[in-house]
C-alpha cells in the first residue's frame, strides 16, 4: 500500500468509502454487514487505514455499520472520517445533536477527520452564517476538546462558492475533499479547484475517482488506446494513475461495493505509477471524446441579453450537460435548489430569441424542454 504524509501521520493513498457498501437485495438502506466486515478485514490486512462514512449514506445506516465493524480493531489502527450533513438545510440548527449521535453510531470517542459536508450553492449562505447556526464555532470547540483531530470540508460547488467558504474559514481548514477524475478535470473544473486549494495550502482528498463507475469500463476504441500504452494496466487503474500524478492528493476514496473491486483497487495502490506526458494527453483526449455529446456552450452570454425571462442560460446548460452525461444524479437537482423557481428551465417560454444570437447555434429551447423532462 502506498502511503502519503499528512502532517505527522501516514495515510493510505487508497481510502475505503462507505457510501456504496454491499447491500441485501439491492436495498440501499439494508447493508450486508457480513460482506462489509469481510471487506474491512481484507482492507486492514492490506494496509488501508482511512475509512470514510457520512450521516446520510445508506439512508443513515453507514455510520452504524461502520461503527460495528471497526469496533473490532484497535482504535489507533485506523482513521475514521464523517461529516456534518449540511446538504439538508433542516440540519443547520442541529449540529450538537447530530455530532453527539454520530459518535454514538460510530462507537468512538473522537473522529480523526470531520468535514463540513457538500459545500455548494444551496447551503453556502447557511454555512457562513455562524452567528445564526454556530456550526463553525461548535466544530472548532470539538477540535479543541480532542473530539475532532482534523477539520476540513467537502465540496460539490463551484470555485466561487469554495472561495467564499475558504475566505471565511480557510485558515482553520486542514483538507478538502472534491470530485476529481480525468473527465471532471475540465468538465467540473476540478483543475481550477485544485489550483484554488493550492493557493490556500490545503491538501486534496479525492471522491468519485471512477465517476460512479463510468470510468471502470470504456468504449473498446478508448481501451485499445490505453492498452497500447500500458498493456498490463486495467481500465480502472488508469483513473487512479491519473490521480497519483497529482502531488496535492493525499487520499483517494473509492466506494467499493464488492470484494473484487476492493482487491483490484488494493492491487493498483501497491505501486505508485503516475502518468507521463503522453499518457496524460491521451487520457484527457479520451475524456474530451466522452464529452463530445455535450452542448458546446462557451458562456458568451449573448443569449441572456435576449431572454425575456432573464434566465441564466449558460448555467442551466452547464447543469443540463452534467445531468445528461451522468444519466441523472443529485448534482443538477441540488444546484437548482439554489435557483429561484422562476429561473428554472421550466420557465423557458420557447420564444427562441436566445437561439438567434447563439454563436454555437445551440437549440436552447429544446435543451430546456428536455431538461425539464429529465428532471421529472
Amino acid at each position: 500500500m502506498i502511503y502519503r504524509d499528512f502532517q505527522d501521520i501516514k495515510l493510505s493513498a487508497l481510502g475505503l468509502g462507505a457510501m456504496r457498501l454491499p447491500t441485501v437485495n439491492g436495498n440501499d438502506a439494508d447493508i450486508d454487514e457480513a460482506a462489509t466486515a469481510e471487506m474491512v478485514a481484507y482492507a486492514m490486512e492490506n494496509g488501508i487505514n482511512y475509512y470514510d462514512t457520512a450521516w446520510g449514506y445508506h439512508a443513515g445506516n453507514s455510520e452504524t455499520v461502520m461503527g460495528k465493524v471497526l469496533e473490532k480493531y484497535p482504535r489507533e489502527s485506523f482513521y475514521l472520517a464523517t461529516k456534518f450533513p449540511g446538504y439538508d438545510l433542516s440540519n443547520m440548527t442541529k449540529v450538537e445533536e447530530i455530532f453527539e449521535k454520530q459518535l454514538e453510531k460510530c462507537r468512538v470517542e473522537y473522529f480523526d477527520f470531520y468535514l463540513f459536508h457538500n459545500v455548494c450553492e444551496m447551503n453556502i449562505d447557511a454555512y457562513l452564517d455562524n452567528e445564526k447556526y454556530g456550526i463553525f464555532t461548535y466544530l472548532l470547540e470539538q477540535k479543541k476538546n480532542g473530539r475532532i483531530k482534523h477539520l476540513g470540508f467537502s465540496a460539490h460547488g463551484s470555485c466561487e462558492v469554495m472561495k467564499r467558504f475558504l475566505d471565511a474559514y480557510g485558515k482553520d481548514m486542514e483538507f478538502c475533499q472534491i470530485q476529481l477524475n480525468y473527465v471532471d478535470w475540465t468538465f467540473q473544473d476540478a483543475k481550477a479547484k485544485v489550483e484554488l486549494l493550492n493557493s490556500y495550502n490545503i491538501p486534496v482528498w479525492v471522491m468519485e475517482p471512477l465517476r460512479g463507475g463510468k470510468l471502470a469500463k470504456l468504449a473498446d476504441g478508448y481501451e485499445t488506446q490505453l492498452h497500447a500504452l500500458r498493456p498490463d494496466e486495467n481500465t480502472p487503474a488508469w483513473a487512479f494513475r491519473f490521480i497519483q500524478s497529482l502531488p496535492e492528493v493525499k487520499v483517494t476514496l473509492s466506494g467499493m461495493s464488492n470484494f473484487e473491486q476492493l482487491k483490484e483497487n488494493i492491487e493498483t495502490f501497491k505501486t505508485d505509477k503516475p502518468l507521463n506526458e503522453q499518457e496524460t494527453k491521451t487520457l484527457l483526449g479520451i475524456a474530451n471524446g466522452m464529452l463530445d455529446g455535450n452542448l458546446p456552450c462557451t458562456a458568451c452570454r449573448y443569449c441572456t441579453t435576449h431572454c425575456p425571462k432573464e434566465l441564466d442560460i449558460p448555467t442551466l446548460l452547464e447543469l443540463y450537460n452534467e445531468h445528461s452525461f451522468t444519466g441523472g444524479g443529485f448534482l443538477a437537482p441540488m444546484a437548482l435548489m439554489a435557483i429561484p423557481q422562476e429561473k428554472h428551465p421550466s420557465a423557458c417560454v420557447g420564444c427562441r430569441s436566445c437561439e438567434k444570437v447563439c454563436p454555437q447555434q445551440i437549440k436552447i429551447s429544446e435543451a430546456m424542454k428536455d431538461f425539464v423532462a429529465k428532471m421529472n
